[in-house]
């Protein structure tokens, strides 16, 4: 009797946030979905470190201090891995503020392929605070032999750091859309139950927005859409907010005084998805978005978007299709788009279907695992 071969093994990092970090995020959410993809294309997958590298104010003395953890942790891991050893190591992530200190040494010890989903390359954090992540980060790129791109952008800035014989390799953002899109089934029932829930008139349109409420372009995203929402009037609707953070209280400011508004605060994935299912359409202003997973849940649930411009964005947005897309950080114009799909609910029901289909179409987990078993595999037979 001739044994099973037992399934390619793939170490799983990710330095800006581990995918058990306590705080939601798109990016742990995202993390979560890697792994659980690398799993459903038939690997084996090992969560090598929850040490997490992000230096978010480029503080000299945090960098040192971050980076001896690390140096502490490799022969560790090393000695974990001295019998049963990765076939793969798997960065999710990297870019200045978030260094992979572990991937590239353990990588060459082991004389295995590296691998990076999402990176991106700043050269203007050449110099400054964060150029001891920016040179660590060009170093990792330099050892990579295959970088998987979520966001288009990314991919003409970290060509030349790459080696010539590795690849880049567009990765769609994705989700599980038979899970996310199961709502669609009993939007009446979500929509009376949200209604009683958030004290909402049921016979108006209700916009939903999504997002953490911390400084940045996230708390920039939230005061253009108080600027657009000023934009158009006295319409009848109510727009939800979605999302805490510390940037709450400014963000509360900036809609003051508009009745028209419903703070939700924080949301569980299964509520959330049914809140996105008893509205009429997503908005989010998207300024200096990468990509989100915001935008694949509404329209996984058949909600159509209006959302800011951006590279990323417009890779899962098909505009004029499954939503519109306005000028980045431009209030009024997100508010004429917004105006434009209210007047015409056969369009918004036209789109709804055309969001759903186009989700399970091509950002979908089971395409991403296809997509992952095709990419790495010949790394690990090429060994």
């Amino acid at each position: 009797m001739i044994d099973k071969l037992a399934p390619a093994k793939v170490a799983f990092y990710a330095p800006l946030k581990p995918p058990g970090h306590s705080t939601p995020s798109g990016d742990r959410r995202f993390a979560r979905l890697l792994m659980r993809a690398l799993r459903q294309g038939g690997f084996q997958v090992d969560l090598a470190s929850s040490l997490r590298s992000r230096n978010g104010d480029g503080d000299a003395t945090r960098q040192q201090q971050i980076e001896a953890r690390a140096a502490r942790l490799i022969p560790k891991l090393l000695a974990r891995y001295a019998q049963n050893p990765p076939d793969i190591w798997f960065t999710y992530h990297l870019y200045h503020k978030a260094p992979d200190l572990l991937g590239p040494a353990i990588s060459r010890a082991l004389n295995i392929p590296y691998v990076v989903a999402e990176a991106s390359v700043a050269p203007a954090k050449g110099s400054g605070p964060w150029a001891r992540g920016y040179r660590l980060c060009l170093d990792a790129l330099d050892q990579a032999a295959l970088v998987l791109q979520p966001n288009p952008k990314d991919f003409a800035g970290v060509a030349p750091s790459l080696r010539s014989s590795a690849d880049q390799v567009a990765l769609p953002p994705f989700l599980d859309a038979r899970l996310e899109g199961a709502p669609f089934t009993h939007l009446v029932d979500h929509r009376t139950a949200w209604a009683a829930r958030l004290s909402l008139p049921m016979d108006v349109p209700w916009l939903i927005a999504t997002g953490m409420m911390r400084d940045g372009d996230k708390k920039q995203s939230f005061l253009v859409l108080s600027k657009a929402l000023q934009q158009l009037g006295p319409a009848n609707l109510r727009l939800i907010l979605v999302g805490d953070g510390p940037a709450r209280a400014e963000i509360t400011a900036a809609f003051a005084g508009e009745g028209r508004v419903c703070f939700a605060g924080m949301l569980d994935a299964r509520a959330l998805r049914q809140l996105n299912a008893a509205c009429d359409l997503y908005v989010w202003p998207a300024v200096g978005e990468a990509f989100g997973m915001a935008p694949l849940e509404a329209q996984a649930v058949g909600l159509p978007v209006v959302i800011g411009d951006r590279p990323g964005v417009r890779a899962m947005v098909q505009d004029g299709e499954t939503g519109l897309l306005t000028p980045e950080g431009d209030a009024l114009a997100l508010a004429r788009a917004i105006e434009t799909l209210l007047a015409d609910p056969l369009r918004r029901g036209e789109m709804a279907q055309a969001a759903r289909a186009h989700i399970q179409a091509h950002h979908d987990i089971s395409s991403a695992a296809l997509l992952l078993r095709d990419a790495l595999s010949p790394l690990i037979k090429g060994r």
